[in-house]
């Protein structure tokens, strides 16, 4: 590891990155390099085939549109940087390319946190209010949401940003880790920033606690009506469109409060950098196949949803049997979240 010497200059920051642990660097490499192959074409042809099927032109495809985009632009704004790094033996980093590093950073996690919650909110309407659903998901709610997402998440990443880069930071630049990230800056400042960790302490409950309950509290939600369904096509129905969103919540928000909610005392560099992984190449990664395999299942559901309905409808609804009845209000409410 001799090549990755210090070669700043002035401003410049030296990033130690994942390979100055490791025995085997160049696996390591080869890992990472596949699983941002992966991510890329995964969420690339996630955001064109919402954009191209007619089908998924709904609330919920255009908000996971959104989360394909967070992904792509995770993976793609520190994986690149990491290979260069790698591969020319040359680790340092200018001190406005850090900054841009750690704006994209704060951003992206920003915007992720929030949507993940949008996308809560969505599945709680589809399935305990499916016959407002139209109103209350229309495009341009969805469309406001998605903004106030994003202008959050860019207030919160510029005040973070503005704030960090102006700090005064030792002569020792060594980052520990693979990108600029906010715990990392922080140990090389030389001056106190308990009062600005408090801060950054706040950020974290907005960003992480407050959706983590809106999630919670719309799921709960959700599960007491799918208990109180007696189809079990509606029961299988709703399970299968809510159940993708809950295992990347459950990746994502668990990996977040394991390395920003627990105390100094049970950090150390290594642990931060493994975490940083999981939101920066892994779940970009497993998104694009966990939402294409579960919504399979919706899709091929639709059109027996669809055939009940239509059945029906030339029969009457009074004749129509208690379990039908269900099959057909939860199958046209989810045929419309779809």
């Amino acid at each position: 590891m001799e090549k990755w010497s210090n070669q700043t200059t002035g401003t410049d920051f030296i990033l130690l990155g994942l390979f100055h642990h490791t025995q085997v660097p160049n696996l390591l490499f080869t890992l990472i390099f596949l699983g941002f192959l992966v991510a890329t074409v995964g969420n690339m042809m996630m955001i064109l085939l919402i954009g191209l099927d007619s089908r998924l032109h709904t609330p919920m495809y255009f908000l996971l549109s959104q989360l394909s985009f967070i992904d792509l632009l995770y993976s793609s704004a520190f994986v690149p940087k990491i290979a260069i790094d790698f591969l020319s033996g040359r680790n340092h980093i200018s001190f406005t390319s850090c900054g841009i590093q750690f704006f994209l950073f704060m951003l992206l996690m920003g915007a992720e946190c929030l949507l993940l919650a949008v996308m809560a909110y969505d599945r709680y309407v589809a399935v305990c209010h499916p016959l407002h659903y139209s109103m209350l998901m229309r495009p341009t709610v969805s469309a406001s949401m998605v903004t106030g997402t994003w202008s959050c998440a860019l207030l919160n990443a510029l005040i973070h940003v503005t704030y960090t880069m102006n700090l005064r930071y030792c002569s020792a630049r060594q980052i520990h880790h693979f990108f600029c990230e906010i715990s990392a800056l922080l140990r090389l400042v030389c001056t106190d920033t308990s009062l600005y960790e408090n801060t950054l302490f706040i950020s974290g409950i907005v960003f992480l606690l407050l959706p983590i309950l809106a999630i919670m509290a719309s799921y709960g939600k959700i599960l007491s009506t799918v208990v109180g369904l007696r189809s079990n096509l509606g029961k299988k129905k709703a399970m299968a469109t809510c159940s993708s969103h809950m295992i990347v919540v459950s990746l994502f928000y668990g990996t977040a409060i394991s390395k920003y909610f627990l105390p100094k005392a049970y950090h150390t560099a290594e642990h931060d950098e493994v975490t940083s992984i999981f939101y920066t190449i892994l779940t970009p990664m497993l998104n694009p196949l966990i939402y294409s395999l579960r919504n399979k299942e919706n899709l091929e559901l639709a059109p027996y949803n669809a055939a009940i309905e239509d059945q029906h409808k030339h029969q009457g609804d009074n004749t129509m049997p208690t379990e039908d009845k269900d099959d057909v209000f939860n199958g046209s409410c989810m045929t419309q979240a779809i």
